[in-house]
This record gives C-alpha cells, sequence and structure tokens, in this order.
C-alpha cells in the first residue's frame, strides 16, 4: 500500500510539473503580431498608436486593440521618435522574471512531493509497530493541573452518589491512614448516566474537596487528529498526575477511547485503548492518583477496562427524583428573586436532568426580564417549559396522565421483582436500575423470573387500561430475547431441542402467570403505585415494608 502512494505521489508531481511548464510558456511567449515598416507607418498616420516599446531584435507598438512588433532595423527610429515616445526595455528582465517563477514553483512542489512523502513513511512505521511517533509528532504544551473550587454544596442533590465518593475524597486528603491497614481503593471509578446529570460537576466536586490537583481531558481530545498523539496524550497524562500526587485524572466520555474493540477496528483508537490500559496497570494504588472517567455510554466500553484493578467500580448518576429537583431548583434559584412553590414546580419537572433544570431556571429568569418584572414566578416557568422541553435536545418530561400511565407500569415491576426476590437497587418512574447477576452460571428458575419482571409492567397497565402503551415496548422486546435464549441457548425449554413455537408458548404462559399475580395483590400494587406517585422512586426495603404491612 505505501508502494502505490509512492507511485501516485511521482505521477502527481509529474502531472504538476507539467502544469508548471506550461503555464511558463503562456506567461512568456509572445502574443504580438509581426508587421511590415509600411504597416507602421500607416497605423503612426491614422493617430492609432498608444505605446511604443524597443525590446531588441523588435520595437513593440501597441493600439487600442493589438499589440505589433517590427524589426527595428526597418524602422526610422527618429522620425517615430519625433510623434511617439519610445521606451527602451531589456530582454533579458523579462527571461530573468520567468525563471525566478519557474524556480519559486519548483521549490513549492518539491515541498509537496516532500511532505507527501514523509506522511507515507511514516503511516508505514505506525503499521509496523515502530514507536518514533512519539518523537516525529507535533509538540504539546505539558499537562497542567487545575484547582477545583467546587464543593458537594455546589452539587444539589444526589446524596447517594456524594456518599459512594467520599471514601475516594478520604483516601485523597488521609493516604497514611489507609496505607496503616494496607486497604487498597480502586485505581479507577466510572460515573455512569445519562447526559445532563451532572457527572462532571461530580468528579470537580469530587477534586474540590479533596483539595488535590485536578487533571481534566475528554476523551474526544485524546484520540487526536494527528496519528500517534493519543497514545502519547496518555503517557504524558498519567506522567504528569504521578508527578503531582496525590491528584485526580478526570476523563470525559471515556467511550471515545475505550469503545469495544469489534470487527470495525481503528488502529488509532486501539493505541490509544491499549496505552489507556497499560498506564492503569502501571502504577500502583497507592500511588495517590485516582483516575475517575464519566460515560453515558456504559453498554460501549471494552470489556478489559471494567475488569478489576482498572475501571472496577461504578457509580450510577440517575435523573434527579422529585426531592433532588426541588433541592437543584432551590439552588439554582438561590441568588434569583422568585415567587415561586419550589414543590410544585418539582413535580411538573419529571424528567427534567440538572442541566435541563439549570436551562428551564435561566429562560425563566429572562422572560421575566424581557417583562420587566423583578421578581421570577410561576407563569415565566409556565412560558418557557415547552420551550425547554422541546430544545435542541429532547427531554423526557410526562404529563399528569402519562406519569400515571408510568406509575401504574412501574409498579408491577416492582411489585413482580419483590415476591420473586428479583434484586434491584430502584425502580422509579424515570429509570430502572436492576441489580446484575454477579456469576456466570444461573438457573432456569432465576430467568424466569427475571422475564416475568420485564412482562410484569405490560400486564399491569393492560389490567388498568385495558390496552397496551408504547412505554413497554423496550422489556417486551427483551423478554422475548431472554425467552429465546432461555429455551435456545440454554436448553432450558420443556424439551432439550426447542424451537420459535416453545418459545413463543413459554411467553404466553408466563404473562399469564404474572396477570395472575398481580390479580392476586393489586392492594398491594396500588400501595406502590401511590407510593411511586409522591416520591417517584421505590426501593427493594420500602417495597418489602409495603408487602409485609398489607400481605
Amino acid at each position: 500500500m505505501p508502494d502505490l502512494r509512492s507511485k501516485n505521489v511521482r505521477i502527481i508531481a509529474a502531472l504538476v510539473l507539467v502544469l508548471l511548464i506550461l503555464g511558463l510558456f503562456l506567461i512568456l511567449r509572445d502574443s504580438s503580431r509581426l508587421i511590415t515598416a509600411d504597416q507602421l507607418d500607416i497605423l503612426a498616420q491614422k493617430k492609432l498608436i498608444t505605446r511604443v516599446v524597443r525590446e531588441d531584435p523588435y520595437l513593440y507598438v501597441r493600439t487600442s486593440r493589438m499589440l505589433y512588433r517590427v524589426p527595428v532595423d526597418a524602422v526610422d527610429l527618429k522620425k517615430l521618435g519625433r510623434e511617439f515616445p519610445i521606451e527602451i526595455r531589456q530582454k533579458w528582465n523579462l527571461i530573468n522574471l520567468g525563471l525566478i517563477l519557474l524556480l519559486l514553483m519548483l521549490v513549492g512542489l518539491a515541498v509537496v512531493i516532500y511532505y507527501l512523502s514523509r506522511r507515507d513513511r511514516l503511516e508505514s512505521t505506525l503499521r509496523q509497530g515502530s514507536k518514533e511517533t512519539y518523537t516525529s509528532a507535533p509538540s504539546e504544551e505539558p499537562l497542567k493541573p487545575t484547582r477545583s473550587k467546587v464543593r458537594f454544596d455546589d452539587v444539589a442533590g444526589s446524596e447517594e452518589v456524594k456518599e459512594d465518593l467520599r471514601e475516594i475524597i478520604d483516601f485523597l486528603r488521609h493516604p497514611a491512614r489507609y496505607k496503616k491497614f494496607d486497604i487498597r481503593l480502586p485505581k479507577g471509578v466510572l460515573l455512569a448516566g445519562p447526559p445532563g446529570v451532572g457527572k462532571t460537576l461530580m468528579a470537580k466536586a469530587v477534586a474540590g474537596e479533596a483539595k488535590v490537583p485536578f487533571f481534566y481531558q475528554s476523551g474526544a481530545n485524546i484520540v487526536e487528529i494527528y496519528v500517534g498523539m493519543g497514545p502519547r496524550r496518555v503517557h504524558e497524562l498519567f506522567q504528569a498526575a504521578k508527578k503531582a500526587a496525590p491528584a485526580i485524572i478526570f476523563i470525559d466520555e471515556i467511550d471515545a477511547v475505550g469503545r469495544s474493540r469489534g470487527s470495525l477496528r481503528n488502529e488509532e483508537r486501539e493505541a490509544t485503548l491499549n496505552q489507556l490500559l497499560t498506564e492503569m496497570d502501571g502504577f500502583e494504588s497507592d500511588s495517590g492518583v485516582v483516575v475517575l472517567a464519566a460515560t453515558n455510554r456504559m453498554e460501549m466500553l471494552d470489556p478489559a477496562l471494567l475488569r478489576p484493578g482498572r475501571f472496577d467500580r461504578r457509580v450510577h448518576l440517575s435523573l434527579p427524583d422529585q426531592q433532588d429537583r426541588r433541592a437543584i431548583l432551590e439552588l439554582y434559584l438561590k441568588r434569583k428573586a422568585h415567587n415561586v412553590d419550589l414543590e410544585a414546580l418539582a413535580r411538573s419537572t419529571v424528567g427534567f436532568s440538572a442541566a435541563a433544570l439549570s436551562t428551564l431556571v435561566n429562560e425563566a429568569a429572562l422572560h421575566a426580564l424581557r417583562r420587566g418584572k423583578k421578581v421570577i414566578d410561576q407563569e415565566d416557568f409556565d412560558a418557557v417549559r415547552e420551550t425547554v422541553i422541546s430544545g435542541k435536545r429532547k427531554i423526557l418530561s410526562f404529563s399528569d396522565e402519562e406519569r400515571r400511565i408510568q406509575a401504574v407500569y412501574q409498579s408491577g415491576k416492582a411489585l413482580v421483582a419483590t415476591w420473586l426476590d428479583v434484586p434491584y437497587e430502584r425502580i422509579g418512574i424515570v429509570t430502572t436500575r436492576m441489580r446484575e447477576a454477579d456469576r456466570e452460571i444461573i438457573s432456569r428458575s432465576e430467568m424466569l423470573a427475571r422475564i416475568k419482571v420485564l412482562l410484569a409492567g405490560s400486564a399491569a397497565v393492560e389490567m388498568i387500561f385495558k390496552e397496551q402503551y408504547s412505554n413497554g415496548a423496550e422489556d417486551r422486546a427483551l423478554a422475548i430475547s431472554e425467552v429465546r435464549r432461555l429455551v435456545r441457548e440454554f436448553g432450558s425449554g420443556e424439551r432439550l431441542v426447542a424451537g420459535e413455537e416453545e418459545a413463543e408458548r413459554l411467553l404466553t404462559e408466563l404473562y399469564r402467570e404474572v396477570r395472575l399475580m398481580l390479580e392476586k395483590l393489586e392492594e398491594v400494587r396500588k400501595t406502590i403505585e401511590a407510593w411511586l406517585l409522591e416520591h417517584e422512586n421505590i426501593g427493594e426495603e420500602e417495597a418489602r415494608r409495603i408487602l409485609r404491612d398489607l400481605f
């Protein structure tokens, strides 16, 4: 491939050279018309001559329309000079100008050929695994840390997340305490959650609380446009952090670097990912450096990043619930004059992220300012709410009717999951966070229970509203996939070898069982639904308490 490119470079260079010579010929060629002395006299008599230039061995005569030339020996220069001033121009000046132009063009061509050839050699070297890219890559400014002024008090809500991260902060502030008991903390902590929930702000707050240097890099910036710069950038980042330890490295949008390696290979990104894995393996857990990373697409990350010893601790940031939204709104309105019922406003902003709430408050303040108000009121929020919802990025938000449908749907899932002992962290109107199985081998009954939880929401909605809604499409599709996996890959149908008919029959039977369970426990489901409408989220303990009290 490099030989073919070099051949193409030579062909392009030859074509450019031909074009340069042709252009120079057009510039230097004599385009004047040769005439006799008698014809020149006629032009002089008719007063058509506008300029006369002598450039041996010709006399050049210009009229308003044409340029003529006459041999100097054939003209009476004294006679002609009395009527028209004769300018004298040396022939060699034009030749020299042409030569200079040709030389400049050739130099430019040589520079282009050198650049293309050097690029081919660099790419060839990279393919052979050479490390010369570190020395030939463009120079970069040294990485410098910042000191974060953000504290946990500046991040409203997310109390569970803060609690999970306090251990990291304490380790950075008092490393000796952990070394004394030979305690090793995770090298990497992955902040996962949808866009706008405040992952970057939370990372800055950790650095601010720990009072340590903060090295920020985005995954997109690490994967540079220059070939070979990604691995070098990662190496320099870790070296700088080690020198400044204790310190925090924060890699935003790490999925840009750590995307799972598959059939669609990208050599540059894979080289950068390999360098990141190497660096994380290369520093000890007591080095005083903690790597934080953020992503909203954790399912796309390479498994090597998530194995023990790297990003083995994951902290999930969800969309804020009603209590968190109230705290966030209170923080954003703290320095603004307002007359708003924060509780009611928090209830009306289901599905808004922290970033969306910030935008909502800012837009409401602008709306009040445009109308000459001194205080922001509910009318301002009502006026801009739809603009924020349907703006550049669609923000999930429910009407009162949709909120009821979603509460019924999620109450069915929470009830069945609790009854069948399917572990979950939290089930809410906006999000569902099930606990992943911590082992490879699972039983048929465990898989059946998980499938029933996926079907429970649709069964509850059909039982109450006598029809289905689009909110259950994802769970239904996953349930179908899991049933097929059960009967085909695991051989866990009633027959050893089962097909599509067996999967469909099993799915129908499971749906019927879930529907009977919900009908039997309808009073419990209603209580869970009311809890969700009030609190938006329910955990296992709350659901078990409701189940014990009513059953």
